[in-house]
């Protein structure tokens, strides 16, 4: 406070003081770190997490594990976007992930651009989705957020009843 008192008695021809001229600029943030300091996954770990959910083999129970907070509940959904692969002729899939970068919003966390294809010829097209992966102990899992979008794509579609009146 002294020093603040101090410079604003001084000579006027020597500018304004050190501390008047700190208090006048706006404060520069730093930006917050988007990754932990280790090195980004391999493509083919993030891919693996994504193989193993596809696996018509294992049950969903046994996938909760690969997502984030995933709970008793995702088993079931888990189980019929296998399904919905299935039987919509697109499974057996593969995954590539490109582009692998730190999360901006959620440091630690992964966004990569993936590709699922289908071995199926006569399957549908190649679709590419950003999808973002969490670091948990000794593995990575889907984000919630990511795991949500695609169980969506696994949803079986509802009738909509027609309108009465």
């Amino acid at each position: 406070m002294a020093a603040l008192g101090l410079g604003g008695c001084s000579d006027s021809s020597s500018g304004p003081s050190p501390i008047l001229a700190e208090l006048t600029q706006p404060p520069t943030v730093p930006a917050p770190p988007t990754d932990t300091g280790a090195p980004l996954p391999t493509p083919a770990t993030l891919t693996d997490v994504l193989g193993r959910l596809a696996d018509t083999n294992v049950p969903g129970n046994l996938k909760v594990g690969l997502v984030e907070h995933g709970t008793a509940a995702d088993a079931a959904a888990l189980d019929r976007w296998t399904k919905a692969l299935h039987d919509s002729a697109y499974a057996p899939v593969t995954f590539d992930a490109a582009g692998l970068m730190w999360a901006q919003d959620q440091p630690g966390n992964v966004i990569a651009n993936v590709t699922i294809k289908s071995a199926n010829p006569q399957a549908s097209k190649d679709m590419t989705f950003p999808m973002e992966f969490t670091p948990a102990p000794d593995s990575w899992q889907l984000t919630r957020k990511t795991t949500d979008m695609l169980l969506q794509l696994g949803q079986t579609p509802t009738a909509t009843p027609a309108p009465t009146g």
